[in-house]
């Protein structure tokens, strides 16, 4: 699993998406997340806008993503 630190308190879906590589760009983290292909803490996310928090995992493709603030 690999961690992402974000700056705020929280982030998009699909931007989280973008950020990590999973997807290359927005309209295909689009296609994943309408497709149930994501999930938030175990459970299918279809909203690219879901908010995102540190603390969160999220998978997709077989790539497991935890979030976590970014240290100073």
């Amino acid at each position: 699993m690999e961690t992402i630190e974000i700056r705020g308190e929280s982030i998009k879906l699909g931007q989280l998406l973008k950020l990590h590589g999973v997807a290359e760009h927005g309209a295909m983290a689009k296609d994943m997340i309408a497709d149930g292909e994501v999930t938030v803490n175990g459970e299918v996310e279809t909203r690219r806008g879901a908010t995102i928090r540190p603390g969160d995992r999220v998978e997709a493709l077989g790539e497991a993503i935890e979030v976590a603030l970014e240290q100073a």
